[in-house]
């Protein structure tokens, strides 16, 4: 059990590089986890995701039902056309709060802490997490959503 490090700042490279899928659940990688949900409660975040923590691997941590739950290689294969924008934090970009315009609803396919393939459909708050996690095993962080100002 240890809190890691946390990767701050827009121009971090790892930050902005698409992440490798992880190709076996080993220990190391649940112990990878498990450090980095100490890290997440430590920061009070509602997720984090592996370049966060320096590993650029397809594995995160989001918040869906009141736990920290791992997600490995996680893939959105559904979005809703329902869209909803919300200001978003993230614990890479203290002090920065943005509207993002997110789907209400996803389904997201990923492997648990066990290997096994899972499926869930996530509403509100919890899908807004996932695809903010998502987006950081994509290389892209919440700035990106930013749109020019209207001359």
């Amino acid at each position: 059990m240890a809190v890691l490090p946390i990767v701050t700042g827009d121009d971090q490279t790892i930050l902005r590089t698409q992440t490798e899928k992880v190709p076996k659940v080993t220990k190391e990688i649940l112990k990878l986890l498990r450090d980095m949900e100490d890290t997440v409660v430590q920061a009070k975040g509602a997720g984090i995701a592996g370049p966060q923590v320096g590993r650029s691997l397809r594995l995160c941590i989001a918040l869906i039902n009141e736990k920290y739950t791992p997600l490995i290689n996680p893939d959105i294969v559904w979005k809703s056309e329902e869209e909803d924008t919300m200001e978003e934090g993230c614990l890479s970009l203290p002090g920065i709060w943005l509207p993002v315009t997110r789907p209400v609803s996803i389904t997201v396919h990923y492997l648990n802490a066990k290997g096994k393939k899972q499926e869930r459909k996530l509403e509100g708050m919890e899908a807004r997490i996932v695809q903010h996690e998502v987006d950081h095993l994509e290389g892209v962080l919440i700035v990106d959503y930013q749109t020019a100002p209207l001359a």
